[in-house]
């Protein structure tokens, strides 16, 4: 029944996607706000105090900021700056708040919201310079760092020193921790470590007049007053640019299970979660589920680039779960995943699975898991959207969605000629955050239509949330409606509008 896992890599995968020629402005109806436009002058004063290369007027650079990662929104700026200090950050912030510039802060630009580029000529400021570990105490685990520290280089640098970054996510190549904190990423392994409120301990931040505040506290408990800190995790920039952050980070696990197994329902899968927090409790890291239709996009994504790799299970069955356990005792661990896996399988839970016997297979059923958010982009375009659901209602929702297309004839695997080329789901069981992506073949307003508000007015009915993960952006500041009240968005507006009086930092997302 449990076989070895098989090595695969499904990363780096060449895309078929292209930049969009259409401005976010040409294709949403959104109007530039009372900004002040960029001129010779404040060229000239950034120039009097940053490096020549990193201030950054070519029409080449500023392509690769002007759009996001799935290339459906396009700004227009003129101008990237990338300061290597604190300081530098403040003097540009005041200016352009003295000005009234707009800006956009954007570190690794990975978010599928639209929240780090511009949507008209906003200045680009990348944290990409402030990229220093700045201290760590290896007793505590309290590690501190620049904002634009790359996810997977400090998660790297700590292992070296038997700790985890407590976040993991399939971006972590690319993304940097104060894009991850700014907008509360939650990641592959929230079911053990927690959210970012939790686990990220202070912060030093540039607020939009330029002033600096500093919280970059290491304490665990500090019990006087307001925890301001707070304010900047999932702020998305909105309030201010964060530019260091200290987080506490757990030991790295001793030992270490990966598991792939099927089911025949999603019925059964919630009856496998619950087992499994029962049988194995604290050493339950992940709890993943993907449903047919994923594994089959990666696979065709593979196929389409004359890739083959053999899938996980033999069958390709409705539901698969990917369960990961970590903890201090190798036997003990082991014990336990094998008396849960019995006991599924004799409840008739379980029907198939694989377990990793070595390190090289557990990056192998990991890189299934990772794989389908890249994969699901290769036939032009892909409309994302993650979002919390109670679990026995998370994938009536995609089944919902997937019905509606197909009912309108917009959706088909061997019809070129129809927009949308699959449904899918997948998501992280532990914390109710599903990941519904719809493939298409190009970005037309007819999906997005069927798409918007249905998809929202869904979450709202089941006592959802709009986003789970990445943020609100520019894609859903016009869905907030729909997971909060009018008394919450007046709160989150005034609070917005007393750091940023003038409106200047990341205009026309996060809260209207």
């Amino acid at each position: 029944m449990f076989r070895l896992a098989q090595r695969i890599k499904v990363s780096g995968l060449a895309s078929s996607r292209s930049v969009r020629s259409l401005f976010t402005a040409d294709k949403y109806p959104v109007k530039r706000g009372n900004y002040s436009e960029l001129n010779a002058e404040d060229i000239k004063y950034f120039e009097s105090f940053l490096n020549s290369k990193d201030l950054l007027t070519d029409k080449k650079d500023l392509d690769a900021v002007n759009v996001d990662w799935m290339q459906k929104y396009r700004g227009q700026s003129k101008l990237l700056l990338k300061p290597r200090s604190v300081s530098e950050v403040s003097k540009i912030l005041k200016h352009c708040h003295d000005r009234k510039l707009a800006v956009v802060p954007q570190g690794g630009n990975t978010g599928l919201v639209g929240g780090s580029v511009p949507v008209f000529d906003e200045i680009v400021i990348s944290l990409a310079n402030l990229n220093k570990i700045r201290k760590f105490d290896d007793v505590s685990g309290t590690l501190t760092v620049d904002a634009g520290v790359i996810l997977q280089t400090a998660d790297e640098w700590l292992r070296e020193r038997g700790y985890i970054f407590p976040l993991d996510l399939g971006a972590k190549g690319s993304c940097q921790i104060g894009g991850n904190v700014a907008t509360n990423a939650g990641g592959l392994r929230l079911l053990r470590y927690g959210s970012l409120h939790g686990t990220v301990l202070g912060i030093e931040a540039v607020l939009p007049n330029g002033d600096i505040f500093n919280g970059l506290s290491t304490l665990r408990k500090d019990n006087t007053g307001l925890d301001l800190k707070q304010l900047f995790i999932g702020s998305e920039g909105s309030i201010g640019i964060i530019t260091g952050v200290s987080v506490l980070c757990p030991p790295k696990s001793n030992s270490v299970n990966v598991a792939w197994l099927g089911l025949d329902s999603y019925e059964a899968v919630q009856k496998t979660f619950k087992l499994a927090k029962n049988a194995l409790g604290e050493i339950l890291s992940s709890f993943e589920c993907v449903d047919r239709a994923s594994m089959e996009v990666v696979d065709a994504a593979l196929k389409k680039h004359d890739m083959e790799a053999q899938q996980p299970l033999e069958s390709m069955h409705p539901y698969q779960i990917l369960i990961e356990t970590s903890g201090s005792n190798s036997e003990h661990d082991e014990q336990k995943l094998n008396a849960f896996l019995e006991n599924s399988m004799e409840n008739e839970l379980v029907v198939d699975g694989v377990v990793a016997q070595d390190e090289g297979q557990i990056q192998a059923l990991w890189q299934w898991r990772e794989g389908i958010s890249e994969s699901s982009g290769k036939w032009g375009g892909v409309y994302k959207y993650d979002v919390s659901l109670p679990l026995p209602v998370m994938w009536d929702l995609v089944k919902a969605v997937e019905n509606r297309l197909i009912e309108r004839n917009l959706q088909s695997k061997t019809d070129s000629t129809k927009p949308v080329y699959a449904t899918i789901g997948y998501g992280h069981i532990g914390d109710g955050n599903l990941h519904l992506n719809v493939c298409v073949r190009e970005y037309t307003k007819e999906v997005e239509d069927v798409l918007e508000p249905f998809v929202f007015e869904f979450i709202a009915k089941h006592n959802g949330s709009v986003s789970a993960e990445h943020g609100v952006g520019f894609q859903k500041v016009h869905a907030l409606q729909y997971s909060k009240d009018a008394g919450a968005l007046k709160l989150i507006k005034e609070v917005k509008d007393m750091f940023d009086p003038h409106g200047i930092m990341n205009p026309y997302k996060f809260i209207e």
